[in-house]
């Protein structure tokens, strides 16, 4: 499961990176942007994996 969202993430940025709307903004605002993007990843894996587990009924 990590692998396969490790290789999602390289993905989306290699995507981000060929865009030339990433041109346009700074390094700044091209870090923050991945760090949100791999926190919104990371959120979105942890709410999946607590509904999962309601779902098999381990909470």
């Amino acid at each position: 499961s990590t692998e396969n969202t490790s290789k999602l993430l390289l993905v989306l940025v290699s995507l981000l990176l060929v865009l030339p709307v990433v041109e346009a903004l700074d390094a700044g605002d091209t870090i923050a942007f991945l760090l949100g993007l791999a926190v919104s990843v990371v959120g979105f894996c942890a709410c999946l994996g607590l509904y999962a587990r309601r779902r098999n009924g381990q909470q």
